[in-house]
């Protein structure tokens, strides 16, 4: 099997990564992540999952290349990583005792050869209070996740239940991801 390029720079999908292979050479992108006009909420991470990945094969042409991107939704709106402590709270309290979706999209591409696909896993959050999220933010693990939590984290503690693959919420679906590289 050919060398695994993960193009990614998350500490979790680099873990994450290391079930299917040891062999995995982790190199982020610095993709400019512009969204077109007009592109829906769940198409966003297949449309950058695509552009990592293109943009890591032009330097490593004989290695299958994965991009991966992750997006929290909530009624069609991303909730991305917190600009602020205030911007957490936001987000953990529009979470607060309502089901949210997690997509992960993959992209693989050896050579000439390409393949997508997304995984969606939904997440259900306890009503939280504000001081439940304040102590939460405190701890400072939000403010670099999607959403602003860490379902791997203390961020479990709001999760009520997930429908769905739990690594698909960490960052990476290893599971299916397997299963496409073999048929890849």
């Amino acid at each position: 099997m050919k060398r695994i390029v993960l193009a990614s720079a998350s500490p979790r999908r680099r873990e994450l990564i290391r079930l299917i292979s040891d062999d995995v050479l982790c190199v982020p992108s610095g993709e400019d992540e512009t969204l077109p006009d007009g592109i829906s909420a769940s198409e966003v991470p297949l449309h950058l999952a695509r552009l990592k990945a293109q943009s890591v094969a032009k330097e490593y042409p004989h290695s299958v290349v994965i991009g991966s991107d992750t997006v929290v939704i909530l009624e069609e709106e991303i909730l991305s990583k917190p600009e602020s402590e205030q911007d957490a709270f936001l987000k953990l309290s529009a979470l607060s005792g309502k089901v949210h979706r997690v997509i992960t999209a993959c992209c693989i591409i050896d050579g000439e050869k390409v393949r997508t696909f997304s995984e969606e896993t939904r997440v259900e959050f306890y009503e939280l209070s504000p001081r439940e999220i304040e102590e939460y933010i405190k701890t400072g693990e939000p403010m670099d996740k999607a959403g602003a939590y860490g379902i791997q984290g203390r961020g479990s503690l709001f999760v009520k239940g997930i429908t769905g693959d739990y690594f698909n919420v960490v960052g990476l679906p290893v599971a299916r991801l397997l299963r496409e590289l073999k048929e890849f």
